[in-house]
């Protein structure tokens, strides 16, 4: 079965593209949540017209992910938290943190949903890598210490 999606789903595609499902996933599931819309020849023309108008803006946004890519390449963030005497910190750092050091040292707006930090959790002082996807074709890797306060 083909849908055009209208919204992001992880792991299946973006908005407004056409993708082949089963057919009880599209029926039971992405069509009533509002997530798809059954593609039918009319639907099909009317999606292309809207990624036709949408291109301009989505090439902006491109344009504006990848400068914010360039200047995020090259910085390591420090996250202060409180440690035991072993290195293990106490709770975790997670995206949040992650998002609200990035403001706080070099004022740059990362969306913490887009932060992905590479691993299951940080419960240890050290030097980790996170993923920030800024745009579907845009992702960019930074390096965060976490430091004992």
């Amino acid at each position: 079965m083909e849908v055009i999606l209208k919204k992001d789903i992880p792991n299946l595609g973006y908005a407004h593209d056409v993708v082949t499902v089963k057919d009880g996933y599209g029926r039971n599931y992405l069509i009533p949540q509002g997530f798809a819309i059954l593609a039918t020849e009319s639907s099909k023309k009317m999606n292309a017209e809207i990624i036709r108008q949408k291109s301009f803006k989505d090439q902006k946004a491109s344009a504006d992910a990848s400068t914010m890519a360039k200047k995020l390449e090259d910085i390591t963030v420090k996250i202060g938290a409180k440690a035991a005497a072993t290195g293990k910190i106490y709770g975790s750092v997670n995206a949040i943190q992650i998002a609200d050091a990035i403001k706080e040292q070099f004022n740059y707006d990362v969306d913490r949903k887009k932060i992905h930090v590479d691993g299951e959790s940080i419960k240890e002082l050290g030097t980790y890598k996170a993923t920030v996807k800024l745009h579907k074709d845009i992702q960019v890797n930074i390096n965060f210490e976490v430091v004992a306060e």
